[in-house]
């Protein structure tokens, strides 16, 4: 099999110019705080021709664990692997030139101890050439965001609704509907903007809480499932595109590319089947 398709400028991760001084940085977007400020526009990427796509449009693209079950249909992402990100991390690296690249720690990754974090976040940033890595939890992680901040890793915070914590939690429920986790959800986000993170997903909680992280924290909060308040948006590409069926409530699907997709799928197999493709000027005839 093979395509003449190629990605422009399709440079290796450590080429300098895989990274082109008009990508953005980490403090440029720490400066996108507030209700004056331009919202940050973010959405997960996990291939280099979808960062190709979505790169003139966002701010950040995320290569998130939610490959898991976007690209390799496992049932939550906690099977996810330190190699499966650096290779999709890499990829996305090369297909974007605008937009910083993130790349999600997997669980078991970076736990253990802040050591743990600085050695697995310090691989994914030597092997793909992103910018930050995004890691999951509140006050139990404020030491290891603090210990890569001050090494020179840039961290995004993720709290509210941590997938990776789903055995714990018990699903993918809205969270922060008692007293207690609702104050406990705050504190998590302040404890980890103290530590040092350049911004903070706030994920699948009830609004009132999303607002008050936002207003107590210095650095941007971005939303999914949080509140439009927030300094930012992220959604999962293909749930925003509408490749699958069931999304979760806070999606809004912009296309119906599987619908799409299948009505052209279902006209070539029509045209295989029918003989009419491929047609002459698909084919090769000999020189005269």
């Amino acid at each position: 099999m093979s395509t003449t398709s190629t990605l422009e400028g399709g440079a290796r991760p450590s080429d300098p110019a895989a990274r082109p001084s008009r990508r953005l940085t980490v403090p440029a977007l720490r400066t996108r705080k507030g209700p004056d400020a331009e919202p940050l526009v973010m959405l997960t990427a996990y291939t280099a021709r979808m960062a190709q796509l979505l790169d003139p449009h966002c701010d950040m693209l995320l290569v998130g664990d939610s490959l898991a079950q976007v690209i390799y249909g496992l049932p939550s992402t906690v099977p996810v692997t330190l190699e499966m990100m650096a290779a999709h991390g890499a990829a996305v690296v090369r297909g974007s030139r605008h937009a910083l690249v993130a790349i999600d720690m997997p669980f078991g990754s970076y736990e253990a101890s802040p050591e743990q974090a600085f050695e697995s976040a310090a691989r994914l940033l030597k092997e793909t050439g992103a910018a930050a890595v995004k890691l999951e939890g509140g006050e139990a992680m404020a030491p290891a965001v603090r210990f890569l901040t001050e090494r020179g890793i840039p961290v995004i915070g993720h709290i509210g609704l941590t997938p990776q914590a789903v055995n714990t939690l018990g699903g993918y429920g809205a969270r922060g509907r008692s007293e207690a986790e609702a104050a406990k959800i705050v504190a998590d986000g302040i404890a980890i903007a103290e530590a040092g993170a350049f911004s903070i997903v706030i994920e699948g909680v009830l609004e009132p809480i999303a607002i008050e992280v936002t207003e107590r924290v210095a650095c941007p909060t971005i939303g999914i499932g949080g509140s439009a308040r927030c300094d930012g948006q992220v959604l999962v590409g293909e749930d925003m595109l509408g490749l699958f069926d069931q999304t979760a409530r806070f999606v809004k699907r912009y296309e119906d590319l599987a619908g799409r997709i299948s009505a052209a799928v279902a006209a070539y197999a029509g045209d295989v089947r029918s003989r009419a493709f491929p047609g002459a000027e698909h084919l090769y005839q000999p020189r005269a």
